[in-house]
């Protein structure tokens, strides 16, 4: 929406767009369709399953087996080519199908949003406009469109007429408060910027949801309402002297698509649609996402791997050609034990695990996956970044405290706040009260259920019917008008007085006389009602923005500057005040209005708090137990923000503003962002940059948004987070849509918890395999420099990784040992390389023990005969030794216990006997029968004397305790 028609009249936008009060005629409202096109965001591509496919392919590891595969295929190794390319296939399949199904979830929450808009058409240009609904799509510049409660604003509109309307802009600008609206014909006045704009005939005349804004305001009048600018803008309320800078979601008469009606009904003309939009504009400067931490993990140890095999084959070459003589015919090899150091199943048990993983949780918790490697990102994360307003708390204000002049407690204060608000309801011809009513009416005491029954069984408006449904005797009272019993005592004593003090009537069991209903330029509203038993007497009950109601009061200048501070004080701490004041006044037909609101007694004030998300306490104690730091970033008062905190047991510590975030470099912000949880007044650009510092300073980052004024953040973050009525497009940029939880922080762990599991399986195979590959290539190599023949056979070396493969599947379905979950889970490439070389050198150590076996004890008679031999034994107990590995250096191992046995039955007994278990015995099965079988001697390979058996489970024996004392002390060297 350009500047331009922001400073021009409701009649000059209007002749601008070539379009009326009445509507566009439906040929005007096609041909404009055809030249601006359907008012939708630019398109998103759906990826055909084609592309998807070939998007899969371009992961590391799978590109590294496709490079090993063409290698294989080129030195005529056929075998070896079909296998790489079968686990090839199969894991990109598996990958986009989960994809797929994440996308067609998503697809059925678009469905979700409204897609119908009222509009005013009319058949030609003599017809009388017709209002009615159209698809959303449909709507063009020029076009008169109605809204109403609960409506999404369809496009970039401005303002022709309202009604007590106000918009909630959170999603395009961070600010839970709702934002008064209405239209404004010389926006650029400065008393419009200092409160939202002069009030015209068709302003608010209304109490409704925009005086809300008042809490906002404080005592100072550096809130988010008109009065105190929004979020990381300066700006101060009256008290304040500065005027705010004036953004477009400042100006009162322009509503922008993304926000929401909250309350009252407008009629607005359509200026920008579709890729026209601010909406459009946020989400296309918003910069491609970078690289995330499964990305950044992925690519390390995929180099790590690239380098030992591209080391490989070269290494083994030359050496048999220096040492042996021999040439080329040793290519084959070399290629083999490249391949056996990959991890061939890898792309495949990856995409299992994360795909089970989004599964669970899409079926169970109700939290979809859009990208696989997000739920990997989600186990790592270690800092999760969240705004307060419907995380932390519900955006519902309620009453804490009543306080008088001296900060007493003092219920008679609340009881005039809920006279004003419940007189203001009836006499306002308002539909529902707003929230702060809400909470004000909910927290007097004296009203009990009555409120409730008269509200529930009436049409609030109907006054005497809404007292009879409490009491028809009193309301028989209240509708005869004097109490003839009741005495008229001037200078009266509010102790005294019916209605006042202990035993006090509730506020229906007054007179309403009259009321004058809040504006945003008054930022006050007022009840005019008759106590019963005071003849000739109004009482004027005034609630309303702190500096508004006590310049108003009949107070000295020390006095007034007392109470503000007092105010400050409370708003400091985080409540937001609405001050109370009364005043007598002679009765009389004459109507009332603001000039009458003067020479008012100070009553106190209504303090109030936005109210707890009731499982957001425990919720965040669940998360800084499994070492995840909260971090609030937020666009609303500091005070109020830390009070929320405190309130959920969260140390709010040093808050930081905006204005500090400005002044610092990114080295600075970064060693700030890591020592401060609470982060207010930030506009979208600030909530990026500190997800980023933190991302940079080495975090793994989640950012929970819903709003356009989220993207920044959502596309810094390693993964983002938004709820299943977030704008759209923030569920597309999201990685993790919240689908049945709202900003539910026990969703949030569930998806942490069922990442970590997916990534401590991957890591667990990786190092499980790599270690186990590792030792077997440095054993190829001795075993290929110090024998006359190769020490195994391509053939068997295919054999041997197709066994070991096919039970490494099995780490997709293992339990993790609960332990493993405590802390974030990282695929860090250093870690592994440490690992995998110490146990590495320790397979190597176990195979070149059994060489020894093999060429000191079981020499046969012919070379034939020892080179089969050689090869059976080590084949044996290689397929022995990682079945060993997959046992003792599994992560889930503890879990398979079952309560109440031992270890050894919980890890092979028939109870507590796990899927890697079970396919740990399968694969030693296999090596001890393999050779005895009518396989092995196609194979090259020949039964093995008893006595190399016995050998060999000493071998093993030694093995096993090795693993374990080096296992046990790589867990004590982490746990340090």
């Amino acid at each position: 929406m350009g500047g331009g028609l922001r400073e021009l009249t409701s009649l000059q936008v209007l002749r601008t767009l070539d379009t009326g009060p009445r509507g566009l005629t439906d040929g005007d409202a096609a041909e404009r369709l055809a030249r601006f096109g359907e008012n939708t965001l630019p398109a998103r591509r759906t990826v055909s399953w084609p592309g998807r496919f070939l998007r899969s392919l371009r992961d590391p590891f799978t590109a590294v087996l496709l490079c090993l595969g063409l290698v294989s295929a080129a030195v005529a190794a056929w075998g070896a080519a079909c296998v790489i390319t079968v686990l090839v296939v199969v894991s990109c399949v598996l990958r986009s199908a989960g994809e797929h199904r994440a996308d067609r979830s998503m697809a059925g929450l678009r469905d979700l949003v409204a897609t119908t808009a009222t509009v005013l058409r009319r058949a030609d240009g003599e017809a009388a406009p017709v209002a009615r609904e159209i698809p959303v799509d449909e709507l063009v510049p020029g076009d008169v469109v109605r809204l109403g409660p609960g409506d999404l604003v369809p496009a970039d509109v401005r303002l022709l007429r309202a009604n007590n309307l106000s918009v909630n802009q959170a999603a395009l600008t961070g600010e839970s408060a709702p934002v008064v609206k209405h239209p404004v014909d010389a926006p650029n006045r400065p008393e419009d910027r200092r409160t939202g704009g002069a009030p015209t005939d068709n302003a608010p005349t209304g109490h409704g949801p925009a005086h809300d804004e008042l809490t906002r305001n404080g005592p100072t009048g550096n809130g988010n309402g008109p009065a105190g600018g929004g979020a990381g803008r300066k700006g101060h309320g009256p008290t304040g002297g500065e005027v705010p800078e004036s953004g477009p979601f400042d100006a009162p008469q322009l509503c922008f698509q993304g926000s929401s009606v909250m309350a009252g009904s407008g009629t607005a003309v359509v200026v920008a649609t579709g890729a026209h939009t601010r909406f459009a504009a946020a989400h296309d400067s918003v910069h491609p996402r970078g690289p995330s931490a499964f990305d950044r993990s992925v690519h390390g140890i995929s180099w790590i791997l690239i380098r030992f095999m591209l080391l490989t084959p070269p290494l083994v070459l030359m050496a048999n050609a220096a040492l042996r003589g021999r040439g080329l015919e040793t290519l084959p090899f070399a290629v083999a034990v490249a391949v056996g150091l990959t991890p061939e199943m890898l792309p495949v048990i990856v995409t299992t695990c994360l795909a089970r993983g989004a599964s669970l949780l899409a079926r169970v918790h109700g939290v979809i996956v859009r990208r696989l490697p997000a739920l990997h990102d989600l186990g790592a994360v270690d800092v999760l970044c969240l705004d307060k307003t419907g995380t932390l708390t519900q955006d519902r204000p309620v009453v804490v405290r009543a306080l008088d002049a001296d900060g007493r407690d003092d219920p008679e204060v609340l009881h005039w706040a809920a006279v004003n608000a419940w007189w203001t309801l009836q006499l306002a011809d308002l539909p529902v009260p707003d929230a702060l009513d809400e909470a004000i009416l909910d927290a007097d005491d004296s009203l009990g259920e009555a409120i409730l029954v008269a509200h529930d069984a009436t049409d609030v408006r109907d006054t005497a019917d809404a007292v009879e449904a409490v009491d028809a005797a009193d309301a028989a009272d209240t509708a005869d008008g004097d109490d003839v019993s009741g005495h008229d005592v001037p200078g009266h004593d509010r102790g005294d007085v019916p209605g006042h003090g202990r035993g006090a009537a509730v506020p229906f069991d007054y007179d309403g006389i009259a009321a004058v209903p809040f504006d945003p330029a008054r930022r006050l509203s007022t009840a005019v009602v008759r106590t019963p038993g005071r003849l000739g007497l109004h009482t004027l009950v005034v609630k309303g923005a702190v500096e508004n109601v006590l310049e108003r009061c009949a107070l000295d200048d020390a006095e007034r500057q007392r109470l503000l501070a007092l105010a400050a004080d409370r708003a400091d701490d985080g409540l937001r005040l609405l001050a109370v004041a009364t005043a007598e006044r002679p009765a009389r037909q004459r109507a009332y209005t603001p000039a009458d609101e003067r020479g008012l007694t100070f009553t106190g004030f209504v303090a109030l708090r936005e109210e707890l998300v009731p499982s957001a306490a425990g919720a965040l104690r669940v998360l800084a137990d499994r070492g995840v730091t909260v971090k609030v970033l937020t666009g609303d008062h500091p005070g109020t923000v830390a009070r929320a905190c405190r309130d959920l047991g969260l140390d709010p510590g040093e808050v930081c503003t905006a204005d500090g975030i400005d002044r610092l470099t990114d080295p600075e912000l970064a060693e700030l962002a890591d020592r401060t949880t609470v982060f207010a007044r930030c506009t979208p650009e600030h909530k990026a940059r500190i997800v980023s510092t933190l991302r940079a300073a080495g975090h793994t980052t989640g950012f929970l948004g819903d709003g356009v004024n989220d993207l920044p953040a959502l596309h810094a973050a390693d993964v983002g987070i938004c709820p299943r009525d977030a704008v759209d497009v923030a569920r597309e940029s999201a990685g993790v849509v919240l689908a049945g939880h709202g900003k539910d922080l026990t969703a949030i762990d569930h998806a942490i918890m069922a990442g970590r599991h997916s990534s401590v399986t991957i890591a667990t195979y990786l190092r499980i395999t790599l270690s186990s590959n590792l030792g077997n290539v440095i054993a190829m190599l001795a075993a290929g420099l110090l024998l006359p023949f190769l020490p195994m056979l391509p053939a068997q070396a295919l054999v041997q990784n197709l066994c070991f493969d096919a039970a490494q599947l099995t780490f997709s379905y293992d339990r993790v040992a609960p332990a493993a979950l405590r802390r974030p889970t990282m695929l860090r490439p250093r870690d592994f390389l440490r690992f995998i070389t110490a146990f590495g050198a320790l397979n190597a150590v176990a195979d070149l023990a059994t060489f020894a076996v093999l060429a000191l004890a079981l020499r046969g008679p012919g070379g034939t005969d020892d080179e089969a031999l050689f090869h059976s034994g080590w084949f044996t107990e290689n397929l022995l030794t990682q079945a060993l590995v997959m046992v003792l250096l599994r992560t889930g191992r503890r879990t398979a216990e079952a309560p109440g046995t031992s270890g050894a039955r919980g890890v092979f007994g028939v109870r507590g006997i796990s899927p890697v278990g079970r396919a740990a015995a399968a694969l030693a099965v296999t090596g001890l029968l393999l050779p005895l079988s009518p396989l092995g001697p196609p194979l090259g390979m020949t039964a093995l004397p008893g006595v190399y058996y016995l050998l060999l489970v000493a071998v093993l024996g030694l093995y096993a305790v090795a693993l374990a004392v080096a296992r046990r002390r790589h867990e004590n060297r982490g746990a340090r």
